[in-house]
């Protein structure tokens, strides 16, 4: 269903019944939670320190090639959103696990 380069890449789905506002019932799949890994303790191969105007899939896309993966360094910082990496002064830890 997702591109192996997504974040919700291997998720397993589910099927739930809903009901529609005019009482037709149907069944709707869904992707099962994700859990955010917690840093893994693997060495740091780079750690970038955020300036005025940097965004988090620019710096994704100079040290990972590729400003999709955005959401593998928010997993190595522990945060959800992209926002919590771009503030300036922020150390973002560049894992030798996504390098």
């Amino acid at each position: 269903m997702f591109d192996e380069t997504s974040r919700y890449y291997g998720i397993p789905t589910a099927t739930t019944g809903i009901q529609d506002s005019d009482g037709t019932s149907r069944k709707a799949s869904y992707i099962k939670r994700r859990i955010i890994p917690r840093g893994n303790g693997s060495l740091n191969i780079v750690e970038h320190t955020v300036i005025q105007g940097d965004r988090l899939d620019n710096i994704t896309n100079h040290y990972l090639g590729d400003p999709l993966l955005f959401w593998k360094i928010c997993d190595d910082n522990n945060v959800i959103s992209p926002k919590e990496l771009e503030t300036p002064g922020t150390i973002i830890k560049i894992n030798s696990s996504i390098v």
